[in-house]
């Protein structure tokens, strides 16, 4: 009985909270505080609880807009001396305590309001998208697809379908693109596409299925939005929520990065703050993947971050996974 008392209070405390920020004098905090909790499946009701449907239509207005990115300059990323890089170089430095092989290094990232890790990868050879044995009925979570594919690690990848937080990722959104062939979706599904041609490099923007085979892309998922195309940031507004994403540098070298949220030490962080991250890292071209509870980095059979969801790490449709080191294509 004094369990149930404690928590009744507990939520009548958060709710108070909720409130006061959605129907106080500041406008940011409304603003912010819809776009966090819109951006969630669970979630995503609440702004409806205290505002005006007009007023959360006019604070969503920025997810009915596509921007339309230019297509990826493949000039502007050479791979040959990554490879070599990775190849004769020997042990990357990286953050202490962390093992790792002699082509992945970590460096831990902080922010005002998030921490994360930054995985990165020198040989964009080795990375390739991991499903499910079949779509439609569910996923798997990334701990079994980097069992699956004996990876060495990965990210999640893309959004699948997820009414009020309970899919089971088995549906994916928009398309995914395994071994060069169309693994879910149709050659006419538009949806941001986000994946490695048969050179490796990341192709992030706007297209449709049959583009993105025109591109000779090997390994993607849809999500999005994009964050950096051919150097140029693309500006996106978002709330602040546990994140994931992938980039690239003009060497070739591939950024994982996934920031935690929803705890007390770490909210959370924007689409703005990834796209910050990335460029401080050199990042080309980078996009926004699948975040929220999904957020999930795994190496060596160990989670390195920690996941927001409070029923156990998500059952996806696809996942960005790490070849071994010197394993052949």
């Amino acid at each position: 009985m004094i369990v149930s008392g404690t928590l009744f209070m507990a939520l009548l405390g958060v709710a108070g909270v909720v409130y006061v920020i959605l129907c106080g004098p500041s406008v940011s905090a409304q603003e912010l505080l819809t776009r966090s909790l819109k951006e969630t499946s669970a979630a995503g009701f609440i702004p409806d609880l205290f505002l005006t449907e007009e007023r959360v239509a006019e604070i969503m207005g920025y997810k009915d807009t596509i921007v339309e990115a230019p297509k990826v300059d493949t000039s502007l990323v050479t791979i040959s001396a990554t490879r070599k890089q990775t190849e004769e170089s020997g042990a990357s430095s990286g953050a202490e305590d962390m093992e790792e092989d002699s082509g992945v290094k970590f460096e831990q990232i902080t922010g005002a309001t998030y921490r994360g890790i930054m995985m990165i990868i020198d040989d964009p050879s080795r990375i390739f998208v991991g499903v499910p044995d079949s779509f439609g009925e569910k996923g798997l979570s990334l701990e079994k697809l980097v069992e699956k594919y004996d990876a060495v690690g990965g990210i999640n990848a893309g959004g699948f379908y997820d009414p009020e937080g309970m899919g089971t990722g088995g549906i994916p959104d928009g398309i995914v693109i395994t071994e060069g062939k169309l693994a879910w979706g149709e050659e006419s599904t538009m949806s941001t596409v986000i994946g490695f041609d048969n050179e490796g490099i990341l192709h992030v923007g706007y297209m449709s299925g049959r583009e993105a085979l025109n591109r000779k892309i090997q390994w993607a998922c849809s999500f999005g939005p994009a964050l950096i195309v051919n150097g140029d940031p693309i500006n996106s507004s978002s709330g602040i929520n546990p994140r994931t994403a992938i980039g690239q540098r003009s060497d070739g070298a591939v950024l994982m990065l996934v920031v935690d949220g929803r705890q007390v030490t770490s909210l959370g962080a924007t689409l703005e703050d990834l796209t910050g991250i990335m460029l401080e890292y050199g990042a080309v071209n980078a996009g926004n993947l699948d975040g929220g509870s999904s957020s999930q980095m795994i190496y060596n059979d160990e989670t390195l971050n920690i996941n927001a969801s409070v029923r156990g790490t998500r059952a996806l449709p696809s996942a960005f996974l790490i070849k071994p080191y010197n394993t052949s294509d």
